[in-house]
């Protein structure tokens, strides 16, 4: 079923709960490289062997210019398509969240609300202590010359604010995530540039659709929920999405 079929049988186009769930392959178009694959290694280190505990406590200052180096080329980067349709859906919804895998800042400078967005594996530009609850948000206060940075509280070690390998996702987004879940299904849900390997990626996105509701994964290549989506758009976000969300607001307009 198009998204345009499904929209002319809705009683209003956008008077709709809509869950939109992001992974890496939205950001890589940006020029972010995924943790997947040789473009993602950093001087022929594997990602997914610097971004755990382990890592850090055996070599912080490896981990620290691994990192920096990422918020350079982040803040260098800008929103691509896919950011700016996903803002522009937000913005036409009757209720809206999305959930993003990405720790970059690309949704929010493409427009999207805060309030209506969850960075599930946080943030890369705050910097907390491992020890005690410290954080602050470091996006104009980089210390590139401290090459180990210390908690002004109690001295402990500094560490990017993001969700490594094998560490908890964090309650208070957890359980924003659960909360518009709970409110009600969702009419549409849109699944893009995610591998859909973690499975709570995947029991979100059924659940949220379970009452009938669309479910669209955009994602060249095939993964785990693809068996699941009501539609499978082989593209990319930054091609796909532009379409699919034009295609719901113009539908919209012509009838009113």
């Amino acid at each position: 079923m198009s998204i345009l079929a499904w929209d002319r049988q809705s009683s209003t186009m956008l008077d709709a709960r809509v869950l939109v769930l992001t992974g890496a392959g939205v950001s890589a178009e940006s020029g972010i490289p995924t943790f997947r694959g040789k473009d993602g290694y950093w001087r022929n280190l594997d990602p997914t062997k610097l971004a755990t505990p382990e890592a850090f406590a055996r070599d912080p200052k490896l981990v620290w210019d691994w990192y920096r180096e990422r918020r350079r080329r982040i803040r260098s980067a800008q929103p691509n398509p896919a950011h700016r349709a996903i803002a522009k859906l937000a913005q036409h919804a009757r209720e809206f969240l999305l959930v993003t895998q990405n720790v970059d800042d690309l949704h929010p400078r493409a427009g999207s609300p805060k309030e209506k967005m969850v960075q599930i594996h946080g943030d890369i530009f705050v910097t907390r202590c491992s020890r005690c609850d410290f954080s602050r948000h470091d996006y104009a206060h980089e210390s590139e010359d401290i090459d180990l940075p210390r908690c002004p509280r109690c001295e402990g070690l500094m560490r990017p604010g993001v969700v490594w390998f094998g560490e908890q996702l964090p309650w208070d987004e957890l359980r924003r995530v659960e909360n518009y879940l709970e409110d009600g299904p969702c009419d549409l849900v849109i699944v893009a540039g995610t591998t859909a390997t973690f499975g709570y990626i995947i029991d979100w996105a059924l659940r949220a659709g379970a009452s009938d509701g669309e479910l669209i994964e955009v994602n060249p290549e095939q993964t785990p929920l693809s068996r699941f989506a009501t539609q499978r758009v082989r593209e990319s976000a930054a091609v796909a999405l532009p379409r699919i969300v034009d295609e719901l607001i113009i539908s919209r307009s012509s009838r009113l």
